[in-house]
């Protein structure tokens, strides 16, 4: 009887992942907004880019600084919060980080210039990295083999519905506020998010011990793994042709095509929906082929996006949402079975690792912006050329890896 109510006890204990507050249900939803605080954080006021530029008075690189610094130095607060959480523990950084996250969004809110708001736009990316660092770390410490798999899939999916829905929201609040009020809210939803880290109870089995300088060369052991890191790289260059296209998306379809931020809003909403199907696409795929099959298939798939992109994406707005529709299903589509493969690759080091995927993807993406913003005049063939040569790219490096004993580790299910 005791043996019973024991074992009763434990598996009650690990249906609701050991969280007495959130449950299991509501750490899913909690993982989720953590997740979705780097696109989030930009699609929201996406829409307000172009009448910022106005406001301020200033070129268009300056206000997309806005967009490049907040990935850039995002990517670094990763690095540093990552590797923290291992020894200190996930909701110590999860408290530090959103409460400095949510006070730089009230401060971007009340900035007199453009360059103020660049400032207050870095802290907001620092104390952001928190979630995104975190996060990928707690799914790893909860959940195991097919499970975290699904998992992964499950919340990156659901995570599409809060950008996806970010823009038409910023559409519609500038029809009653200015972009101000965007980073208000955003300001709001980080006290939200820091009430569920209040609640949220420690994952974490084991931490980490030594200084801060030794808890951060983790990330250097992490990266000698070669199986991780040629993962990390090959599953990285894709965020260069997705931030790329979210950086110009509204200068493509307000000022190019001509349409309003509301219609806009959803043109984007549309994309989005892509990167919502792509993952629940790959739950049902998996049941009947493996994950290295469809892999391939998406870099197939993105390769010829890529090439309607460049041939039809400059005819009319429809047409560039659709040729860019299996781009974006392709990519999201890979995302669970990529994850997956990196964290398989470590068995220690969880908060190093998902830092490490959080970081070179957002740095990758950096460059894509960057590369867009000194192409303003031709935008929709270099989104689409983009597509294509890292469709090659990583498609071939991903070929050629796979074919060596370097990924040995890796498990094909």
């Amino acid at each position: 009887m005791r043996e019973a109510m024991k074992k009763q006890t434990t598996t009650s204990n690990k249906s609701s992942s050991g969280q007495k507050y959130l449950g299991d249900r509501g750490l899913l939803i909690f993982l989720v907004f953590l997740s979705a605080f780097a696109p989030l954080s930009t699609d929201l006021y996406l829409p307000a880019l172009p009448t910022m530029t106005t406001y301020f008075n200033v070129p268009e690189y300056l206000t997309n600084l806005t967009l490049i610094l907040f990935f850039i130095f995002f990517s670094a607060g990763i690095l540093i919060w990552g590797p923290l959480s291992d020894k200190y523990g996930r909701r110590p950084i999860l408290l530090v980080g959103i409460t400095g996250y949510a006070i730089a969004s009230l401060l971007c809110a009340v900035s007199g210039s453009i360059y103020q708001l660049i400032f207050f736009r870095v802290l907001q990316a620092i104390g952001g990295g928190s979630a995104s660092a975190v996060a990928t770390a707690i799914v790893k410490d909860v959940y195991h083999e097919r499970k975290r798999e699904k998992t992964l899939a499950l919340v990156q999916s659901m995570v599409i519905i809060v950008p996806a829905v970010a823009p038409v929201i910023g559409a519609l609040l500038l029809t009653f506020t200015s972009w101000r009020g965007v980073f208000i809210i955003q300001g709001i939803l980080g006290v939200i998010i820091l009430l569920g880290s209040i609640i949220f109870q420690e994952t974490i089995a084991h931490r980490g011990s030594g200084n801060i300088l030794h808890t951060l060369g983790r990330l250097g052991v992490v990266l000698k793994n070669p199986g991780f890191t040629s993962l990390l790289i090959i599953f990285s260059l894709s965020s260069i042709s997705g931030l790329a296209f979210i950086s110009s998306s509204s200068y493509i379809y307000q000022n190019d095509f001509g349409t309003s931020s509301q219609i806009y809003s959803y043109f984007f909403a549309f994309n989005a929906l892509a990167m919502l199907l792509g993952p629940l696409i790959y739950i049902k795929l998996s049941n009947h082929f493996k994950r290295f099959s469809i892999i391939n298939l998406c870099f197939g798939i993105t390769i010829l996006s890529g090439l309607a992109i460049v041939l039809l994406g400059q005819s009319n707005p429809f047409i560039f949402a659709l040729a860019l529709f299996p781009a974006t299903l392709a990519g999201s589509c890979s995302r669970p079975p990529s994850a997956y493969l990196m964290l398989d690759q470590q068995a220690e080091d969880a908060g190093s690792a998902s830092s490490l995927m959080g970081s070179f993807a957002t740095i990758m993406g950096s460059f894509g912006m960057i590369i867009i913003s000194f192409n303003m005049d031709h935008l929709i063939p270099v989104i689409g050329g983009l597509n294509i040569i890292l469709g090659l790219l990583s498609g071939g490096l991903w070929l050629a890896v796979t074919k060596t004993p370097l990924l040995s580790k890796i498990r094909e299910a």
